[in-house]
């Protein structure tokens, strides 16, 4: 069988299973956990006790993981020997199972570019059986096949291929061969047409009708089944290589350190070895069949190790009714001189930095609402996919929990019941800013804020009225502003320290008080970067700390004047001629930056929220830059 390579990363996000893929003579779906060679060491158990308990509970309110059921993260498959056969790797089926042959037929119609093509509809049992790849003619002619463009899916994540006859004939049974036929050069849907031999023809264009498709079936191809418990929703047309075909349901958090001892220390990194294990003969069994167990903790007693063990489940336990993002924001922004151990195998070591190093008044820009200043040496990201959506992205909420409106959107299961979920983890570096609330409650009170915020919720309220879902809430004014600085901060750092600005990336804490309704807890900004493998990056990040008040400068001041002015700085949120409802003053030339590096997808931003704009709304944090 042929293989084709993914990194790791793109398993647990691009191309997570039910994830469609294009390969050079066909397109496959990647096939769900099941389908997951797991076997030879080709992965490694992460641990991460406030990631898998979290989603443990979740999918067990869902129905999709058994009561009582430990879940387990693991790395996706990696190839460990090359020239082994049968090494591990991703099953991905074939799919969708219509294709169009590649050979042209002129029908006469039209002329120049205007002209109509039409090109032969076959399945894949009319394929050759050698390879799959070619079709031949009843003349004897033979022709390589792409697959087609279009399949349908529902809100439910279910995807199917379209019955073509059925879309152009309905009930009625024909045999005749079928086309494509498309004319011009656009390859909008309008211009192409499904044609049988029969004379009836079906326009792409009818099939965006609501409910022109039929109801789904509940198929669903990446686990090779049908959705035992049936689907009520209507088909849609899905365009293959569309961005709306697929959304990973992703959940990333920060490791965080453990005050404990060593032996602490060293069963939290092993508690995903020890996920079955609960009695002392548990652990010896682990000792005796497991080598990276034994070479770790054999020497401790396994009384011992079962204590640290079920200690270590209790607080990850007692974490579920807190937030992750407040768990993070509260080691951060804790004052501690040292965050963590200074240790090669360390999950977090972080350092405040004292004011005197980076809090320079000389510098032309007003630091008083910045309490401090953390240098983030060492950090562990841990991503895991545990679902996906179609047509809409399932958000998240401001402070990282699970929202109701992720059930709203329905994402759908990446397996048929296995206890594990893709994960990775990446070493890295950042920078923590820690705002002064008492500070940001003040400028909230401001009229101009006022005003200005009165605008944001207007365009949000438009906004939202394009989902056909429970829509994602508003984030807050705070978050705006501390989500455009952060923008802005990452695209100076870039320029620094040398990182390229697609590398970094950002998690904004700005989470409502849950006793005073309106004002906000903990305000916060992580700039961090993070690659796989423990040795981390090279400490470039991290240096920019005593520079911190140059680079906030400089990242305001570029704010004040942007390339696209007066039409950028003039737009208003609440304006509903365009389709940036959820940005005040920003755009690509000023506050947008790569996607993969924003949490939001670069909604929710306005520069004049920082510095004072060309439109001079007086609603910014910062005074004048000097």
């Amino acid at each position: 069988m042929a293989k084709n390579a993914q990194r790791l990363s793109q398993l647990v996000s691009t191309f997570g299973p039910g994830a469609m893929i294009d390969l050079p003579t066909r397109s496959v779906v990647v096939g769900g956990l099941e389908r997951w060679d797991m076997s030879g060491g080709s992965f490694s158990v992460i641990s991460e006790p406030r990631l898998s308990s979290r989603l443990e509970k979740l999918l067990q309110d869902q129905g999709r993981l058994g009561a009582g059921v430990s879940l387990t993260l693991r790395t996706p498959p990696k190839e460990l020997d090359a020239q082994r056969s049968g090494s591990a790797g991703v099953d991905a089926p074939v799919f969708p199972k219509w294709f169009i042959c590649e050979t042209v037929e002129d029908v006469g119609i039209g002329e120049g570019a205007r002209a109509s093509r039409r090109r032969r509809l076959v399945r894949w049992n009319d394929l050759d059986s050698k390879g799959r790849r070619r079709f031949e003619f009843d003349d004897g002619r033979k022709s390589d096949v792409t697959p087609i463009r279009f399949v349908c899916a529902c809100d439910n994540g279910h995807l199917d291929d379209i019955n073509w006859r059925y879309a152009v004939h309905g009930p009625d049974v024909c045999a005749e061969a079928m086309y494509i036929e498309e004319k011009g050069t656009s390859a909008d849907p309008a211009d192409t047409s499904v044609v049988c031999g029969c004379t009836r023809r079906l326009s792409l264009q009818d099939l965006f009708q609501p409910g022109r498709l039929g109801k789904c079936q509940g198929q669903r191809p990446w686990l090779l089944d049908r959705d035992p418990d049936g689907c009520d929703q209507n088909l849609k047309l899905l365009t293959r290589t569309a961005t709306n075909t697929y959304f990973p349901q992703v959940y990333t958090v920060i490791s965080l350190p453990t005050e404990e001892d060593e032996l602490s220390r060293l069963v939290e990194n092993l508690a995903g070895e020890l996920a079955k294990a609960t009695t002392v003969e548990h652990i010896a069994a682990a000792k005796m069949f497991n080598s990276k167990v034994e070479a770790t903790l054999g020497p401790y007693a396994n009384s011992d190790i079962l204590e640290r063990l079920l200690r270590l489940r209790e607080n990850a336990q007692s974490d579920l009714g807190r937030p992750p993002q407040v768990a993070e924001f509260d080691v951060f922004a804790s004052g501690r001189g040292e965050i963590g151990h200074n240790a090669p195998d360390a999950k977090l070591y972080a350092q405040t930095v004292p004011p005197e190093q980076w809090r320079n008044e000389s510098v032309g820009v007003d630091l008083s609402s910045i309490n401090n200043l953390v240098a983030v040496h060492r950090l562990r990201e841990v991503s895991c996919l545990y679902g996906f959506t179609r047509f809409e992205a399932a958000p998240a909420s401001v402070d990282g929990d699970f929202e109701d409106i992720q059930l709203a959107v329905r994402g759908a299961p990446l397996s048929q019941g296995a206890d594990w979920l893709p994960a990775i983890e990446q070493f890295g570096e950042g920078i923590f800013i820690h705002f002064d609330e008492t500070k940001i409650a003040d400028w909230l009170q401001c009229a101009e804020v006022q005003a200005r915020q009165v605008k944001l919720l207007a365009g949000y309220d438009h906004w939202r009225k394009r989902f056909t879902a429970t829509p994602p809430s508003y984030p807050g004014t705070p978050y705006v502003l501390l989500h455009s600085l952060s923008h802005a901060l990452m695209s100076e750092i870039a320029l620094d320290c040398g990182y390229p600005a697609s590398s970094l990336k950002e998690r904004i804490y700005a989470v409502p008080s849950r006793q005073n309704p309106g004002a906000y807890d903990r305000c916060g900004i992580l700039i961090y970067t993070a690659t796989p493998g423990a040795q981390g990056t090279l400490g470039g990040l991290v240096a920019t700390a005593p520079r911190f008040a140059s680079l906030l400068k400089n990242a305001l001041a570029r704010l004040t004047i942007c390339s696209s002015d007066p039409v950028c700085a003039d737009h208003e949120p609440d304006d509903r001629s365009g389709d940036r409802a959820t940005h005040g003053a920003a755009c690509h030339s000023c506050l947008l930056i790569s996607e993969p590096s924003c949490e939001r997808r670069n909604l929710f931003l306005d520069r004049s929220l920082l510095v004072r704009t060309m439109s001079d709304d007086g609603a910014e944090l910062f005074g004048e830059i000097t």
